[in-house]
């Protein structure tokens, strides 16, 4: 029987298999995070081939998680295999994405009225908080920033509704809307617009307002369906 062992302190040796796998997991997420980013801020563009040894040496990181990361972005719709050719970007559909307006205006909806019931104040502050940061990104007419941002602040208004489940879903199929949000955000004026919808989805919420805060929401994705339509 393998025992653990126990040094003069007391304290027991930490496994180095653990210390191993812990490692493993931290490379996973972070070539999926890496690679998730590029694809949403098109740096991996729509319909582009990715080379795994590629990916590897552009992040520094081993072929295996990356292989890894790739794996869990197929599973998420972001990148496709094709037999014989290897993996690509999934390209750009207009059907996809209103596919995936369509069931975040039902998600997001419900999500939106919890979380104008269930917000506690330190996540109104933690809202406040983005918007005043956006409103400095503006200023320097940064996309990236601003789209990382949104994206902050959909997950924390997710998380408001204290439903799990619900926040795990929305913040895949809003990971999914972001590269549509980068392409179809663009234009002058548009992110000033949107900062005013979040900060009308913030009032509702600071006011426990759950009818405002659908409003104010359904408007907002409503918004995002019709820049899409012009943009792509």
């Amino acid at each position: 029987m393998n025992e653990q062992r126990v040094p003069a302190n007391g304290q027991p040796v930490s496994d180095p298999r653990r210390r191993e796998a812990k490692g493993a997991q931290s490379l996973r997420d972070a070539a999926y995070e890496a690679i998730k980013h590029r694809i949403i801020t098109c740096a991996f563009r729509p319909g582009e081939y990715l080379n795994e040894a590629f990916v590897s040496a552009s992040l520094g990181i081993g072929r295996t998680p990356v292989h890894q990361a790739i794996d869990r972005l197929m599973l998420e719709g972001m990148v496709e295999v094709m037999p014989r050719k290897g993996v690509i970007v999934k390209p750009v559909s207009l059907d996809e994405i209103m596919q995936i307006v369509d069931v975040r205006m039902i998600n997001e909806i419900y999500g939106i009225r919890l979380a104008a019931e269930r917000a506690e104040q330190d996540e109104i502050i933690h809202l406040s908080d983005i918007l005043a940061r956006a409103s400095q990104w503006i200023e320097a007419r940064n996309s990236e920033q601003l789209m990382l941002l949104d994206r902050e602040f959909h997950n924390v208004l997710a998380l408001a509704s204290k439903n799990h489940v619900l926040a795990d879903t929305l913040s895949k199929l809003h990971d999914r809307s972001l590269r549509f949000w980068f392409i179809s955000l663009n234009r002058p004026g548009h992110h000033a617009h949107v900062h005013e919808q979040h900060e009308d989805i913030l009032a509702a919420i600071r006011d426990h307002d759950a009818d405002g805060a659908e409003q104010a929401m359904r408007s907002h994705i409503e918004e995002f369906r019709n820049n899409l339509t012009r943009s792509i």
